[in-house]
């Protein structure tokens, strides 16, 4: 017995299913989605996969608290934990940078001799010709706010933590909730009153998916903190261990910020670069 005693402080990872559930879920997901998209099948392929995702996200995520629980999670642990968080956050990060990218690409060289391609297709002008742009201080400078005072609460929320405040724990939760909620529910209503659309130009591409990919991560963030509130009610957090509070906090804060670069890039100074242009 005195062989098999654990001598450190790592967590050594019971055997798991769900990697290879996840795997072959996430196939389906994707094969369905193409084949729906060509008009071969039906989405039913597609929703056997999302389904299957989202179970391994719940089974897996489960067993991860499970484990923490059981004090698997010491903090060597903890500490890999928040680095993979980082680096996962990280990826996240680049991701948008892309969008960014494609959308500072086009801003800067709709005129460009090189693009003719993009001149014919477009004009030489940007936006676009024909396209519309949102009014940055209506609803998007309404839902930066939100975004802002959603931040403010969900870091009342882990203050509140910290000092063993579960009512104020709660609340700023539900709180920040609230607000997530709201903010899709805006950015619903935008989407339709938008004056262009996804295809036909690059500034519609750009936009609906770097926006869009946003509302995303809101609507992911805001189930991460669902979670985080219905684990705050069973007390399962205490000042020194709650990762998953953390985690959630931090990747709402990174949406936070990704909406701070979109207001301001996209939104405004996309306004400013129409007078830029007609003058």
């Amino acid at each position: 017995m005195a062989a098999h005693a654990k001598n450190h402080d790592y967590h050594l990872v019971s055997p798991s299913p769900w990697p290879i559930i996840g795997s072959i879920s996430v196939f389906v997901m994707a094969a369905g989605a193409v084949l729906w998209f060509h008009d071969i099948m039906p989405p039913w392929l597609l929703l056997a996969g999302t389904v299957g995702v989202l179970y391994t996200m719940y089974g897996w995520w489960s067993d991860v608290i499970k484990e923490g629980k059981a004090g698997d999670h010491t903090p060597v642990v903890q500490m890999h934990h928040r680095y993979g968080m980082i680096l996962f956050i990280t990826s996240e990060v680049m991701f948008f940078v892309a969008w960014f990218w494609a959308y500072f690409d086009a801003f800067f060289n709709h005129d460009a001799p090189e693009q003719y391609a993009r001149i014919e297709a477009m004009g030489a002008s940007w936006p676009p010709i024909g396209v519309e742009l949102f009014n940055p201080w209506h609803l998007p400078l309404f839902n930066t706010l939100i975004l802002l005072t959603s931040g403010t609460a969900v870091t009342w929320a882990h203050h509140a933590l910290l000092h063993r405040d579960k009512r104020g724990l709660v609340w700023g939760l539900a709180i920040t909730i609230a607000l997530g909620v709201l903010f899709t529910f805006v950015q619903a209503l935008e989407y339709s009153e938008a004056a262009f659309s996804f295809s036909g130009n690059i500034y519609g591409a750009s936009f609906f998916m770097a926006t869009g990919f946003h509302g995303f991560h809101v609507l992911v963030g805001t189930i991460f903190l669902i979670v985080c509130l219905i684990r705050a009610q069973r007390d399962e957090f205490t000042p020194k261990n709650h990762l998953g509070f953390e985690f959630a906090a931090w990747y709402w804060h990174f949406v936070d910020v990704v909406w701070l670069f979109l207001f301001a890039s996209i939104y405004v100074w996309g306004s400013w670069g129409v007078t830029l242009t007609a003058h």
